[in-house]
């Protein structure tokens, strides 16, 4: 193994040009850590937000990254063998440890899940993250049942198309939102039964086709239009907030009896690794190894490309998951 690694350090917030790649010491590894070596890892709203300034508990200089997918080359404590593939996400990751954003990381062992796959590196680095926040919000954010409706709001983004993609395996009627009908097919590609072009007043048009409104409603714009998500879910429905696409997560003078429409109940996902289960990720592999699954992946830059990755990041005009290889 060499003694030092390319990492994509972030030494201040700043525009996607304060990243840069330099060569940092392989990190060893203490019993309880595992070593990775990362072939692949996916872009992430929050490592917007930290390079924006906008994470809270984040020192620098630091490697972002809070997911990697790759090989065990390191493990003191022997909880997974040497060569066996997995993913890492979350527990710290790119905040308050260097994360995903090199050749190598350093992370606990309980933020590791092994899996086995000929599929390529790209397409697995996607997963992680993705996968855990719809699985997630799916199970314990709405515990959503086959058969009920679910509305996406947001649903050209990584998670809200996974999130469509598991939706459909439970046999649920889906809607999802774009701002951009020019990404409508990619929505009905996945198998989106109702496409709605996101003019500020969803429920209008959710309402319009299921009059009592959706039985589940998945908000991952924000505090903007989680009004008018609520609005659009049926009495006793579930509404899970669990993203931030707009950077605006606060509700100001939040009155409930005002806010929250009589008899819909609001929750809110924000997860770990323990969340999604090894045998959930595997599973999900097999799926898209027979075809039967897809993984939304607008586009996959090679390491070098990284400011270019983030700028496209920052631009909010992918669909689908943003891969970088290393």
């Amino acid at each position: 193994m060499p003694a030092t690694m390319r990492a994509i350090v972030l030494d201040a917030p700043g525009p996607p040009t304060a990243l840069s790649i330099r060569e940092l010491p392989i990190p060893t590894p203490a019993p309880g850590w595992v070593l990775i070596q990362v072939k692949a890892f996916g872009l992430n709203r929050s490592e917007l937000h930290t390079r924006l300034g906008l994470a809270e508990g984040v020192t620098f200089p630091r490697v972002l990254g809070i997911e990697a997918t790759g090989v065990v080359t390191a493990c003191p404590g022997g909880e997974f063998p040497i060569g066996q593939q997995v993913v890492a996400m979350m527990g710290g990751m790119g905040r308050t440890f260097d994360g995903g954003y090199a050749e190598y990381t350093c992370v606990p062992a309980t933020q590791v899940i092994a899996f086995a796959s000929n599929l390529d590196w790209a397409t697995l680095g996607a997963l992680p993250e993705m996968l855990q926040t719809s699985y997630g919000s799916l199970t314990v954010g709405l515990d959503a049942q086959p058969g009920q409706s679910i509305l996406i709001r947001g649903g050209t983004s990584s998670v809200g198309m996974a999130t469509a993609v598991l939706a459909k395996q439970r046999h649920m009627t889906v809607f999802a939102t774009t701002r951009n009908s020019a990404k409508a097919a990619a929505l009905t590609n996945i198998g989106v039964n109702h496409v709605l072009i996101d003019d500020g007043d969803v429920a209008r048009q959710v309402h319009a086709i299921v009059p009592e409104g959706v039985d589940t409603a998945l908000e991952l714009v924000g505090t903007p239009t989680l009004p008018d998500t609520l609005r659009a879910t049926r009495l006793h429905g579930v509404v899970c907030f669990t993203g931030m696409l707009s950077n605006q997560w606060i509700v100001h003078e939040f009155y409930p009896v005002d806010y929250i429409p009589r008899g819909v109940r609001l929750t809110a996902y924000g997860g770990d690794a323990t969340d999604l289960p090894p045998q959930v990720l595997q599973a999900f592999i097999d799926a898209v190894a027979a075809g039967t699954a897809v993984v939304p992946i607008d586009h996959v830059y090679p390491f070098d490309q990284i400011v270019a990755a983030h700028t496209a990041m920052e631009a909010g005009t992918a669909s689908g998951k943003l891969v970088v290889t290393t």
